[in-house]
C-alpha cells in the first residue's frame, strides 16, 4: 500500500512571511510587495487602492486640492448677518473666512456658521462678527498634504487659507479635501443616496447630476443626442469640452447646457450641476 503525505496547508503568517521576506528598498519595491499580497489575498482590492492613495497624497501639494480664491465663499466682517445669511445658506458649507473691506487678501479670521444660531436664538443680543472669530491658519500652496493633515490633526483645524510667495491669498483648503484623497468622495450636502437616481432635479432648470451618469441615460432623460462612442459617462464627455481635468466651481458649456462642477478631485469629477 502507497502511503501519501499531505502538506499542510500554508498559514495566514507563512502567507505574510512570504510576501516581506525581502525588504523593500524603494517606495515602487514596496508597492509591488502590496501588489503582491493583494494577488495572495492577503489584503482586497479596496485596501489596495487605499493604500495606493495614501502614496499619492504624500506627492500631492496643497495647490493640487485647494478651491480657488476666485471660488471662496467669504463674508464681510461688516456685513449684518441678515445680509450674508443667504450666502451662507446657498453654499451649505460650516466655515467661511470673513474678509475686511471686500479684499480677499485680506482674512482676518474664520466664521463657523454654528456660532450664528445663538444670535439668531436671542433677539435681544447684538451680533459682533468679532466675538465669534476663529484664527485663520496661512499655509503656501507647495505644501505637501500629508504633511497639512498632521498639521490639521494636531491642531484641531478644518480649513487653511492658502497664500502664494508674494503673501497672497490664492485659495483655500479645508481637511475633507484632503481626506478625500485618501478616502475617496466624503459625501456632503449635494449628494444623492445611492438607493435615489442619478439625477436629483432642483427646479425645472437646475439639477444635481452624478457625473459616472452614462451618456445614453443623460440623452434619453434631457432629450440630448451627445455621442457614448469615445466616452461612456457624461463626466467623461465633461472632461473632454473642458481639456483638462475641471475644479470645484469651474463651468463647463455643452451645447446649450452649462455645467458647474461641485465635487472633483485630481482624478475624475463626481458631482455636477446642471443649468439648462
Amino acid at each position: 500500500m502507497m502511503s501519501t503525505t499531505t502538506e499542510p496547508k500554508s498559514s495566514l503568517w507563512d502567507k505574510v512571511q512570504s510576501v516581506f521576506q525581502r525588504e523593500p528598498e524603494t517606495r515602487e519595491e514596496l508597492l509591488d510587495v502590496i501588489k503582491e499580497a493583494k494577488e495572495k489575498a492577503l489584503i482586497d482590492q479596496e485596501s489596495m487602492d487605499t493604500i495606493e492613495r495614501v502614496f499619492q497624497v504624500s506627492e500631492l501639494r496643497v495647490r493640487d486640492v485647494m478651491i480657488p480664491r476666485a471660488q471662496m465663499v467669504v463674508v464681510n466682517k461688516d456685513d449684518d448677518p441678515e445680509d450674508f445669511l443667504p450666502i451662507l445658506i446657498d453654499s451649505s458649507h460650516s466655515r467661511f473666512p470673513v474678509i475686511d473691506d471686500g479684499d480677499r487678501d485680506k482674512v482676518v479670521g474664520i466664521l463657523l456658521a454654528k456660532d450664528l444660531l445663538k444670535y439668531f436664538h436671542n433677539d435681544d443680543e447684538e451680533f459682533h462678527i468679532k466675538d465669534v472669530l476663529r484664527p485663520a491658519i496661512y499655509i503656501p500652496d507647495s505644501k505637501r498634504l500629508n504633511v497639512l493633515l498632521t498639521e490639521f490633526q494636531e491642531n484641531r483645524n478644518h480649513m487653511a487659507i492658502v497664500v502664494d510667495e508674494y503673501g497672497g491669498v490664492d485659495g483655500l483648503v479645508t481637511i475633507e479635501d484632503v481626506i478625500e484623497q485618501i478616502v475617496g468622495d466624503i459625501e456632503d450636502e449635494h449628494d444623492i443616496d445611492e438607493e435615489e437616481n442619478m439625477v436629483k432635479c432642483h427646479d425645472e432648470h437646475e439639477y444635481i447630476i452624478k457625473a459616472r451618469l452614462p451618456i445614453e441615460d443623460f440623452n434619453e432623460r434631457f432629450e440630448t443626442e451627445f455621442s457614448d462612442q469615445d466616452y461612456d459617462t457624461i463626466g467623461g464627455l465633461i472632461i473632454a469640452q473642458a481639456g483638462h481635468m475641471p475644479k470645484r466651481g469651474e463651468l463647463v458649456n455643452l451645447e446649450s447646457l452649462q455645467f458647474e462642477i461641485l465635487n472633483a478631485d485630481s482624478r475624475r469629477v463626481h458631482l455636477v450641476k446642471l443649468r439648462k
